[in-house]
């Protein structure tokens, strides 16, 4: 699976404004049900929730990756999304996300949810790639650099 085939144009919003966590769970959902990714919004809520009740997926550097394995996903995606005034996320490290990736993935039995969050790990452990990915000034250059993360 390949990461420019789950972070389309329309999964790529760069003015991201949510005041709260769930705020912020409830537009990225509603983003993926609005391009038909999913079929059950508050379905899909519910698995993100109960993921996210076992510990906040807010893993610091200023990231939260909101992901789910669900009988509600139609197409596997992931939506990015930048905040340039940061979220509340329970981060590990306190501090507010700025960068959202919403992983949802069809409850079949594989793991890949697994490797796309390793994947993205992968990358934003890099300080750099993280800081190139709150700069970009357009939807095309965040495909462009998020097309590097395979």
């Amino acid at each position: 699976m390949h990461i420019e085939d789950l972070i389309k144009e329309e999964n790529v919003l760069l003015d991201f404004d949510a005041d709260t966590k769930e705020e912020a769970i409830q537009q990225l959902a509603k983003t993926l049900f609005k391009h038909h990714k999913i079929d059950d919004l508050d379905g899909f809520l519910k698995d993100i929730y109960e993921r996210e009740s076992i510990t906040s997926t807010g893993i610091g550097f200023g990231i939260a990756i909101p992901h789910a394995k669900s009988s509600h996903v139609i197409i596997p995606s992931v939506i990015f999304a930048r905040s340039v005034e940061g979220i509340p996320f329970d981060a590990m490290d306190g501090k507010d996300a700025h960068l959202f990736f919403m992983i949802a993935m069809p409850e079949d039995g594989t793991n890949a949810h697994l490797k796309v969050l390793a994947m993205l790990s992968r990358k934003l452990m890099h300080e750099e790639f993280r800081t190139s990915l709150r700069d970009v000034s357009s939807i095309d250059e965040a495909l462009q650099l998020l097309h590097t993360m395979n």
